[in-house]
């Protein structure tokens, strides 16, 4: 069996993809995770539903344990998704952000080459195109400018570039990148979903206003250059997301490195969204507009053609209500 590391597997996506894995049934699956934002009940569903794999509570900033560690697992294939993640956050704490999503993720990608990983998927973000003076009604593609407006975005694009470096001078490492857009939703057997009580996510946030989690919840600026003047996304379910990881795992098999949007190729307002949530859940609860948050770009959609092109990776669950749903019902168990 094919030995796969796992970093922030106790998180969101983490455990989704874990999830997926554990299906094929064709991985020795380890995780690292130092439970910052992950959870070990999620590690114990995912054990007690799916199968055991090994679990360590590892911080990626301990250079010299993770290069042991790798140096005892021999792994062939690494997904890279521990990180800091809040865009507000890094803006007001940039050192955080270098230090913990641009330092170790480099350090991570050196001791995989050194020891041996021949497959290396990034969990990127769209967060590094920034604010577009134009998007295609088609969506953004993956060759258009990156300029990121928040230190989240710029840390990054800097680990992209680290990959793309390390992948020119050492032409046995492998790696895909993939640019997510705004994940949510959670897993649609109901097992396992975002368990962050303090999480930032607007369908996140807006499950637990629905269920009085949240006395009010904030629209951050309805200003912006759009139909409703709140910031558009595209919305992508948990576990599309999930299988996007497998298919870019099975992309390297015969292919050289690349980078994949992730996303539906639709876009939904703040506002959208909340009357969505507000439809699924009966629950007409209360919303407040502030201020525009620092790092906010007013639109931001996919165009993932090319990830269809070049995989096998087709959407299931593009609907938001289903999405919305999914997460209401997740945050009901929680």
């Amino acid at each position: 069996m094919k030995k796969i590391l796992i970093t922030g597997g106790a998180g969101y996506i983490g455990s989704h993809v874990i999830k997926e894995l554990l299906k094929k049934g064709e991985y020795e699956i380890s995780v690292i995770d130092n439970l910052s934002t992950g959870f070990m009940d999620t590690i114990e569903r995912l054990r007690r539903h799916w199968g055991d794999f090994e679990f360590t509570q590892m911080d990626l900033s301990d250079w010299d344990r993770v290069r042991e560690f790798m140096q005892k697992g021999r792994f062939d294939e690494v997904i890279h998704f521990a990180a800091a993640l809040v865009v507000p956050e890094s803006v007001e704490n940039p050192l955080k952000y270098y230090l913990n999503n641009t330092a170790n993720t480099a350090n991570l990608i050196k001791a995989s080459v050194e020891n041996g990983v021949k497959k290396f998927i990034f969990s990127s973000t769209a967060a590094v195109y920034g604010e577009p003076d134009s998007i295609p009604s088609s969506g953004i593609t993956e060759d258009a400018p990156t300029t990121p407006i928040n230190p989240y975005g710029h840390s990054k694009l800097m680990s992209e570039q680290v990959l793309k470096d390390t992948a020119k001078a050492y032409p046995q490492f492998k790696y895909v990148a993939l640019r997510y857009f705004n994940v949510a939703g959670a897993d649609v057997d109901g097992t396992i979903g975002q368990s962050t009580k303090d999480a930032t996510h607007l369908i996140k946030v807006a499950a637990q206003t629905a269920l009085g989690k949240r006395e009010k919840m904030y629209i951050f600026g309805d200003d912006y250059p759009t139909p409703d003047g709140t910031c558009i996304r595209d919305y992508i379910h948990v576990d599309d997301l999930a299988l996007a990881h497998i298919e870019a795992l099975d992309y390297l098999n015969e292919h050289e490195s690349d980078v994949f949007n992730v996303g539906y190729g639709k876009g939904y307002s703040v506002q959208e969204v909340i009357d969505t949530m507000k439809e699924v859940s009966g629950n007409d609860f209360k919303v407040q507009i502030a201020p525009r948050r620092a790092g906010d770009p007013a639109i931001l959609i996919a165009n993932s053609s090319k990830l269809k092109r070049s995989t096998k990776w087709r959407p299931r669950y593009d609907n938001l209500k289903l999405i919305c749903k999914s997460a209401l019902e997740w945050e009901r168990k929680i």
